[in-house]
């Protein structure tokens, strides 16, 4: 099977990478989109953090390891980010090493011409913030200059695609980010960028949801279902998934159940067929 073939890029979720046949190819623009709580996000910190302990291995066998992981942020605090992802594993101590994980906060940019008073989001002084607005005239100048910079073969997660949708008042702000995001998904080829974008569903309009997902390489859908006894179940869908969605419906792989615990992390369990 030509798939199989093919280079791949381990989620890091050690139940699932199988199933890719190792992990995603390299260059897949990725959106993560999900019900609230439903464990996209939980999805994005367990690939991050399960990822580190294999950053620096020799790659072989068609396995290629991110040499760099990125965690990107528009509105969230760093620590913030870094104390969630370890209290979601036991003991609040998360494998590999945290500090590995590069940050970058575009709260400046993001914030700066909202009404949110300056002290809740900048240590910085105005002289330094009003550089940084004419160095990077909008918040996709700064984006452009960051994955510019990303080396090859680096993971990266966007977090999130919903704080820029909901601003979609702003002139042309949604035509700037479908665009940016086409390019993007160019970029991650020339580059073997492996991106992850975060949506969260059912907040922006559904015609814009399917735009983006129209531009992703690959969409993985997380929501509830009911099961039996009334329960709440957290399910997986393969959506779309661009070079591997023929060998993944030929084996009817494309439904999970999800399982997040305290000692891995976000699991894939009890592989369900298509109906």
């Amino acid at each position: 099977m030509q798939e199989s073939l093919e280079k791949r890029m381990p989620t890091g979720i050690s139940s699932l990478d199988p199933i890719l046949d190792g992990g995603v190819p390299p260059g897949t623009l990725t959106l993560l989109f999900g019900d609230i709580g439903a464990g996209h996000y939980e999805f994005a910190y367990s690939s991050t953090v399960n990822s580190l302990a294999v950053m620096h291995r020799i790659p072989g066998d068609g396995i290629l390891y991110p040499k760099k992981i990125l965690y990107i942020t528009f509105t969230r605090l760093e620590d913030d980010i870094r104390h969630e992802i370890t209290q979601s594993f036991h003991s609040g101590e998360a494998p590999g090493e945290m500090e590995e994980i590069a940050f970058e906060d575009l709260s400046d940019l993001y914030f700066d011409r909202s009404i949110v008073p300056d002290s809740w989001y900048s240590r910085s002084d105005t002289l330094t913030r009003l550089q940084k607005r004419s160095e990077h005239a909008n918040i996709f100048m700064r984006l452009a200059d960051i994955f510019e910079a990303a080396e090859p073969e680096t993971l990266v997660i966007l977090d999130s695609i919903t704080d820029i949708a909901t601003q979609t008042s702003l002139p042309n702000l949604w035509s700037d980010l479908t665009g940016f995001l086409r390019g993007l998904q160019r970029l991650s080829k020339t580059k073997s960028l492996t991106i992850y974008l975060l949506l969260s569903r059912g907040i922006i309009e559904k015609s814009k949801e399917i735009e983006v997902a129209d531009i992703a390489d690959a969409v993985f859908l997380f929501r509830w279902e009911e099961s039996t006894g009334s329960r709440r179940q957290r399910i997986m869908y393969f959506e779309k998934f661009r070079g591997v969605m023929p060998h993944l419906e030929e084996q009817d792989l494309v439904k999970f159940a999800i399982r997040i615990s305290t000692t891995g992390g976000f699991e894939v369990s009890n592989i369900r067929m298509v109906i």
